[in-house]
């Protein structure tokens, strides 16, 4: 059996995590969703994959709190993540072993290690967004998942104003010359996902 655990996390955050998107996401939610962390456990009754440990929260969400939501497209601000003029710097991952899909991270202030296993971009764009200021959306075309090591600083305006002491470069220059990909600011149409209706648990 495989557990899913989430110790002292809002619930908006766990939204996050199941469905991929920025707190900016999600709309009609009210404060306490963010504001208070709540612990969850939870067993899967077989294996289970990343994917399905991420949206394992969503079923007991939607049990316990009575979550109720659509999801609907928005225009917004993002950055489209592609392929740079001058090709990918990724390996494709091997179909015969495909494996789990994967991204460890190690990150503090000044310094960020991204490492990628089996990694479609899509996913690869919902973890790129921590480190900036808006969603970004996969415009790569790209199939299948890559194996490819990042290392940058998580300071968003780190190549500006040196605000951050660091020799490592910026998320946007990380990507274009370490993985051969672009960020490229514009509008876009991105998934938001709309509240109904969520009862607060009480308090035990």
């Amino acid at each position: 059996m495989s557990p899913y655990e989430a110790l002292n996390i809002p619930i908006k955050l766990m939204l996050q995590v199941a469905y991929r998107i920025k707190a900016e996401q999600i709309a009609n939610a009210p404060a306490w969703l963010s504001n208070e962390p709540f612990d969850m456990e939870a067993q899967a009754e077989r294996p289970a994959n990343a994917t399905e440990l991420h949206v394992m929260p969503v079923n007991l969400l939607v049990e316990r709190l009575q979550l109720k939501f659509y999801r609907e497209q928005k225009e917004m601000s993002v950055y489209a993540l592609t392929v740079a003029k001058n090709g990918i710097r990724m390996t494709p991952h091997s179909a015969d072993n495909a494996g789990q899909i994967w991204i460890d991270e190690d990150v503090d202030e000044a310094h960020a290690q991204l490492k990628a296993t089996f990694a479609p971009m899509n996913y690869f764009a919902f973890r790129l967004a921590r480190f900036l200021d808006r969603p970004v959306i996969d415009a790569t075309k790209l199939q299948g998942g890559y194996d490819f090591s990042l290392e940058l600083t998580p300071a968003l305006n780190a190549d500006t104003n040196g605000v951050v002491e660091t020799s490592l470069p910026s998320v946007f220059t990380a990507v274009k010359q370490q993985l051969g990909l672009e960020l490229k600011a514009q509008r876009g149409s991105a998934e938001v996902l709309v509240i109904d209706h969520v009862e607060k648990p009480a308090e035990e």
